[in-house]
């Protein structure tokens, strides 16, 4: 495919979103019915429907307008790319500008707009932010890092630098956590690679791995993961020596993957369903890292800030509430609850423990840490509490 043919693609793709179609399945539609596309055409038209998904309200008004061809127009223009040689009107390719659309497409407006934030959601992740909200903001138009997290219980970092070297994916320490690698070349390379596969690496981010690191794990504790999710944290835990780790999740299905990639670390993990969750007994820790609006990922899911609703907001926040109320009576008394989400919005993050520590009187702060994009990292934010009684 031609540079230009990619544009035409990503332009048919993004008014597919426009209409309602999911950004994934979207894609993966194009994919199967375009099997002439090599890996490589793939993964351009991808990047540009995540960089027009990343930044629509800016792209928007650069391009003049929300139409497919709008958008692709404001990124061409962003990325100062050369507008004829794309809208050529070859075959395959965009047809060429009128002199309307040359004419067209304006400055995006200082605030939401050009932070590519929702305008209600504006004055919150500003508030949370602070000072730094409009640069976390541009930070956020552009793509996440790749990172990995090194299975310190079979291998070092340094080790494992090592080995993804020789098959070509070039990593550096990131200094979020200890066993974090930020990989600098060779990303769409990990997958296949014999450190991936033997269970030496796993993709996570590097402030998710922090989030781990936080927790005062120790030879023979035991220890819930109690939002497991696809398990990452639960993988992260199980590295620990001498850490008995059970994962649970309300829709067990996002743990169908975890038994596979626990057997591939070596890690031993044990999975508990909803309904068995009562028999499990309490807990040393518990860590609830609960759903939210993921305002900290939207980099690697940009779909979401669009979204998200005031509604969808307050059902989160509800949400949080159970989680840290049916997730605290797990641990046992002298035990450490660990409340986590990938937000960067206050609301969801102090504002939630702040009203759970206000009505438990047998409950006290221990910790509280939050990283940014600001920190190279996703938005993260955990805090530890520990039952008095």
């Amino acid at each position: 495919m031609t540079p230009a043919a990619r544009v035409e693609t990503a332009i048919t793709i993004l008014d597919d979103i426009s209409a309602g179609s999911p950004v994934e399945k979207a894609l993966t539609g194009w994919a199967r019915r375009s099997r002439y596309a090599g890996s490589k055409d793939r993964a351009a038209v991808r990047d540009h429907v995540f960089d027009v998904t990343r930044q629509w309200r800016s792209l928007a008004a650069l391009g003049g307008g929300e139409t497919g061809r709008q958008l692709m127009l404001g990124l061409c223009r962003r990325n100062g790319a050369d507008l004829e040689a794309l809208f050529n009107g070859a075959t395959h390719a965009p047809s060429p500008l009128t002199d309307i659309e040359l004419a067209g497409g304006r400055a995006p407006m200082e605030g939401a707009e050009a932070a590519d934030i929702p305008d209600w959601l504006w004055p919150e992740f500003s508030e949370s932010l602070g000072k730094n909200a409009s640069q976390a903001a541009r930070i956020m138009q552009t793509r996440a890092p790749v990172h990995l997290r090194v299975n310190l219980a079979r291998t070092t970092r340094t080790d494992a630098t090592h080995i993804l070297a020789e098959e070509g994916i070039t990593c550096i320490a990131h200094p979020a956590a200890n066993s974090a690698l930020d990989v600098t070349e060779g990303a769409r390379r990990i997958s296949q690679s014999r450190a991936f596969k033997t269970g030496l690496v796993e993709l996570q981010d590097a402030a998710s791995q922090a989030v781990v690191e936080t927790l005062p794990l120790e030879p023979g504790m035991r220890v819930l993961d109690y939002c497991a999710g696809g398990g990452g944290k639960a993988l992260a835990m199980a590295a620990h020596a001498g850490v008995e780790v059970v994962a649970h999740d309300v829709a067990p299905q996002r743990m169908r993957d975890l038994p596979e990639r626990a057997k591939r670390a070596k890690a031993k993990i044990t999975i508990v369903t909803p309904d068995n969750l009562q028999f499990a007994g309490q807990f040393d820790l518990v860590l609830a890292d609960s759903p939210c609006s993921g305002s900290g990922s939207w980099r690697r899911a940009p779909a979401g800030k669009w979204q998200l609703t005031r509604d969808g907001l307050d059902d989160l926040l509800s949400a949080q509430t159970q989680v840290i109320e049916k997730s605290s009576q797990l641990v046992r008394a002298r035990g450490v609850l660990g409340y986590a989400t990938c937000s960067s919005l206050n609301v969801e993050n102090t504002g939630r423990t702040s009203a759970f520590l206000a009505a438990k009187t047998n409950w006290m702060q221990v910790s509280s840490n939050s990283w940014s994009v600001l920190d190279g990292t996703d938005g993260f934010f955990v805090a530890l509490m520990k039952r008095i009684l």
